[in-house]
């Protein structure tokens, strides 16, 4: 495939709209290292000091421009979060892909403290609504969108869309005990890191929405609970953080399914461009259809 190429969205054609967007919006395309790959492409670049993110589709530009507000509203109340690159036109729209660039965490490796997650995540919670307009979270538009995207064989198709109609009817069921409110809508270890000074900060802003605050306390129970990313310690830290442990919680095993499903759908994104995400998709499916244990899943 060549990098003008509108056809599978890869490292290559990721790169190519990284370069249209430096020259539109006047930063150096130096040091350039793709982080991931999944609903964005995320670069740094100039060592760390500037995070690129492209968004996969075209149709991803309302979420970004959401994104972009939330960024200055969470600058607004002084809430440690990833910081916009202001000197550039955020987004910068090239062929269609929204591109926003945001200030370098260091070397964007070091992680908080599941117990500075949970204290952090309550603080988010706890902020008064923003301004900007947040959708309501519809977690399985995710889930239909990515399917019908996604190159995975037909049966495998077929049953995560099945799959995703069952757990839908049982979401509906379900009775929250917290307030609802603002989520950040994609809480986890990966996107709470630390800046050059040492302080835990919130990245990933696009998937901000309204809806039941147990959405964001799943995924650090699941990292301990499901797949043994966290210890049973860093799990109660993270939950003594916040103030509440949705394990307990009545509905937790549902909200797990989902956010499982999620996951896969996530991934299931990239298994046209590599052989290893497609493995490990099927690996994950295998393990959904026989009910067996999630430890085997492999972090991507």
């Amino acid at each position: 495939m060549t990098t003008g190429d509108r056809g599978t969205f890869d490292a290559a054609r990721a790169e190519h709209l990284l370069t249209k967007a430096c020259a539109l919006a006047g930063v150096l395309p130096q040091d350039v290292v793709l982080l991931r790959l999944g609903d964005h492409a995320v670069f740094q670049l100039h060592g760390g000091e500037v995070v690129s993110r492209i968004g996969r589709h075209p149709d991803r530009l309302p979420s970004v421009r959401r994104e972009v507000a939330v960024g200055r509203w969470l600058a607004t109340e002084g809430f440690p979060s990833a910081r916009l690159v202001e000197e550039a036109t955020q987004p910068v729209v090239v062929e269609g892909h929204p591109v926003t660039f945001w200030e370098g965490l260091a070397d964007g490796g070091r992680y908080a403290s599941t117990c500075e997650m949970g204290e952090l995540l309550r603080r988010l919670h706890s902020l008064e609504p923003p301004s900007v307009r947040l959708p309501e979270l519809r977690p399985f538009d995710k889930v239909e969108h990515r399917l019908r995207r996604s190159v995975i064989p037909a049966e495998t198709r077929r049953y995560l869309g099945d799959l995703a109609d069952e757990l839908a009817a049982e979401y509906g069921k379900l009775r929250f005990i917290l307030p609802p409110g603002h989520l950040h809508g994609d809480f986890n270890v990966g996107n709470v890191l630390r800046d050059a000074r040492g302080r835990p900060t919130v990245i990933d802003l696009d998937g901000f929405a309204t809806g039941p605050r147990e959405w964001d306390l799943m995924q650090t129970a699941m990292y301990y609970d499901s797949f043994g990313w966290h210890t049973e310690a860093e799990y109660a830290a993270f939950a003594d953080g916040y103030g509440f442990d949705v394990r307990q919680w009545s509905g937790y095993t549902v909200l797990r399914s989902v956010r499982e499903l999620l996951m896969v759908t996530w991934l299931s994104q990239n298994a046209d461009a590599d052989p290893r995400a497609a493995d490990e998709v099927e690996k994950r499916v295998k393990t959904l259809r026989a009910g067996t244990s999630r430890r085997s899943w492999a972090p991507f």
